[in-house]
């Protein structure tokens, strides 16, 4: 029978609403069950793409001996950490200060009051590796809880404290200051020296696609001159383009690589990387015209209206790693769907064919993967490669590979991840001719404002099948989608994506924005939790402090407003506090810093909608490299976006207003010479 979370609409919730434990979703009515029965609350966090959340669940919460032990002496709470990122971010912050690491599944014991008193990630079934069972676990909290219960609120009362103690106003500048040059480049340097020079990225294995760190090193480039800068960007954007991480058939890139060479991923897709991706690949395009860098970006683009794209416009925020093996016995392996044999090879290909793929993608007897398969990789290799037979032998092995079972979709829409999906569509559509993409932005743009919007301009954070989710936005939905938003008015000229922008900047500042500049990452009216929480670090996405950032100085670029910008500035006094110590964990802040180093440019481009000269001159303005440009765009008079407004044509001709900090040059209307203004 299934248990509460069958009338939930996470779908990772809904993966768990037949398991024989009784399940409660994340509410006030589940610790009231707690106080009422006097016991105390498993919460576990995950999401529906993790594998090991996957595993633990096949392994413990469908096992009805364990159900019934949980059932029995405890009330069990499952949270999707996509939904519920507060919640999350809350109860991970004490497992990592307790146990010196974190992850998924996350499995916390709590008092009915909602404290924390015992904390792990996964467990197994039976005692493995020096780690206790589940079922030990279990009976040792229950019986912690019945005998020493006075010691367990004693260990609850102080981790809730030393939580509560944690702040980050003693690390922020007393001026507040965003970064100064010569702390961009002691960034620069800190990142040179963890740098992997062979084999790309920064640090060993596991490793992550530093999209953030990358725009950074592309901006300081621009700003500086800096070779070094823009060769750690190649590198890496090259290593990661031509290994296992990018999907070498169907394009899109996996969350991670397991190893130091971007061989080997741990195969889930996520919406937030491939858009963050798409951008990065873009812009180095943009900077080099790199044909590699098109490529990646377009065919990254490509996935995620292909893969991820919802009947209603939005986008769904993942593939899982694991998939039915087609062996008929219903088991799930984990990367599936994507690795090959050169038997697979063969029967698909035919055998001179399959030798030419196993030789371009590194397909070998022995396998990079699992039980002799491979990893598809495309490595820079020496003589000329067939284009046109590549592309045969890829296009059949990829029409082959959608016959295989595909991997689960977790098609909830998130607002933040869907204001990223919106801004690396709509320049990648802007800059390559691709109309589709920037409608596809575009119709991204109009579910959050139909679905996710309320009249008071608040967002819901998810929706699904067109239903917005019962949940409150936080921080980085208003930034993210804000920033999605400042983009899709720069590409389209609708002025109507920046009054949008606006009212969601408004609620920043009013409801996320201390007097100090500090921000938190939930509202002020929001659920009240043992601590509220509080990350300016750039991780997986960028932080709502340093995406806030951004998108208040975009604004201000363009609507002259310097109540926002002095907000932005103040905002990246935490930016100039870490720059020199963590620098690969505020990239996106570092690359906000640039861009206020260097104005940004507000760029002003007036004329006919449609005309030629028109067009030239706004694709100038998006092609420049100028960190963190803020472009508008409109006919003669249009006064939709205040940076517009009393900027007449020059002799009858369309005319490109080139401004740095409110003061402007003379106008153009040479495309060329726009171009040179904008790389000095």
């Amino acid at each position: 029978m299934p248990n509460r979370l069958a009338h939930e609409t996470s779908p990772y919730l809904l993966q768990h609403a037949d398991n024989p434990v009784d399940w409660w979703p994340w509410s006030a009515d589940a610790f009231e069950e707690a106080r009422r029965r006097g016991v105390p609350v498993l919460l576990s966090v995950g999401y529906s793409s993790c594998h090991w959340c996957h595993v633990m669940a096949h392994e413990s919460f469908e096992d009805p001996d364990t159900a019934a032990l949980v059932n029995e002496h405890f009330v069990a709470v499952k949270v999707d950490r996509e939904e519920r990122p507060d919640v999350d971010a809350v109860y991970m912050e004490a497992v990592q200060a307790a146990t010196g690491q974190g992850g998924w599944p996350m499995t916390v014991f709590l008092t009915p009051e909602a404290e924390p008193f015992y904390f792990g990630t996964y467990f197994p079934p039976e005692p493995r590796h020096g780690m206790p069972s589940f079922g030990q676990i279990l009976e040792g909290v229950r019986n912690a809880w019945t005998d020493r219960r006075d010691e367990v609120g004693e260990v609850a009362g102080r981790i809730v404290a030393d939580l509560a103690g944690r702040s980050l106003t003693e690390s922020l500048p007393a001026d507040r200051r965003p970064p100064r040059p010569e702390e961009l480049h002691g960034a620069l340097m800190a990142l040179t020296r963890e740098f992997d020079a062979v084999r790309g990225g920064f640090g060993g294995a596991p490793k992550f696609p530093p999209s953030m760190v990358l725009e950074f090193l592309l901006r300081h480039h621009a700003r500086t001159g800096s070779e070094g800068a823009l060769e750690m960007a190649q590198a890496t954007c090259a290593a990661m383009a031509r290994g296992g991480i990018y999907d070498q058939l169907g394009g899109g890139f996996a969350r991670y690589a397991v190893d130091a060479t971007w061989t080997v991923p741990h195969f889930e897709k996520m919406l937030y990387d491939n858009a963050l991706l798409c951008r990065t690949y873009a812009h180095l395009w943009r900077s080099t015209g790199s044909d590699l860098a098109r490529r990646i970006a377009v065919e990254t683009a490509d996935f995620m209206v292909r893969e991820l794209r919802t009947d209603q416009g939005g986008f769904a925020s993942a593939l899982d790693a694991d998939s039915d093996d087609g062996s008929g016995t219903g088991r799930h392996v984990e990367g599936a769907y994507y690795v090959w044999t050169p038997e697979q090879l063969r029967t698909v290909l035919g055998e001179k064919d399959a030798e030419f793929a196993a030789a371009c993608f590194g397909v070998t007897e022995e396998g990079t993967f699992e039980e002799g398969a491979s990893v598809l990789q495309l490595p820079d290799t020496e003589g000329p490669v067939d284009p046109e037979r590549l592309a045969s032998v890829k296009q059949r092995l990829l029409a082959a590979r959608e016959e295989r079972p595909r991997p689960g979709r977790d098609d909830k829409v998130v607002a933040s991840w869907n204001g990223l999906a919106i801004a690396a569509l709509a320049e990648t559509g802007a800059y390559f001719d691709r109309p589709d993409l920037i409608q596809a932005a575009t119709d991204a743009a109009d579910l959050l404002v139909r679905v996710h919007m309320d009249w008071q301009a608040r967002l819901h954070r998810t929706s699904r099948d067109g239903a917005p989710g019962a949940n409150s936005g936080v921080l980085e939905d208003y930034a993210d989608v804000a920033e999605g938003f400042l983009t899709l008015a720069s590409v389209t000229g609708e002025g109507v994506w920046v009054e949008f922008a606006g009212f969601f900047l408004d609620t920043v500042l009013l409801q996320f924005t201390t007097e100090d500049g500090a921000l938190y990452d939930t509202a002020a009216d929001a659920e009240a939790l043992i601590r509220r929480p509080q990350d300016p670090t750039d991780n997986a996405t960028p932080s709502g402090w340093t995406a806030a950032a951004g998108a208040l100085l975009s604004y201000a670029a363009l609507t002259g407003s310097a109540l926002h910008r002095d907000a932005a500035e103040r905002a990246l006094g935490i930016v100039t506090a870490l720059s020199g110590r963590a620098p690969r964990f505020i990239g996106w802040g570092l690359a906000v810093a640039e861009a206020a180093l260097d104005g940004p440019r507000e760029i002003a481009v007036v004329g006919p909608p449609g005309d030629p000269a028109t067009v030239a001159l706004h694709r100038a303005a998006l092609l420049a490299t100028t960190p963190g440009a803020a472009v508008a765009l409109g006919a003669p008079g249009a006064d939709e976006v205040p940076l517009l407004k009393d900027r007449p044509l020059v002799d009858g001709k369309p005319a490109a207003y080139v401004c740095r900090h409110f003061t402007c040059e003379r106008p153009t209307t040479d495309p060329e010479e726009l171009t040179e203004r904008l790389q000095g």
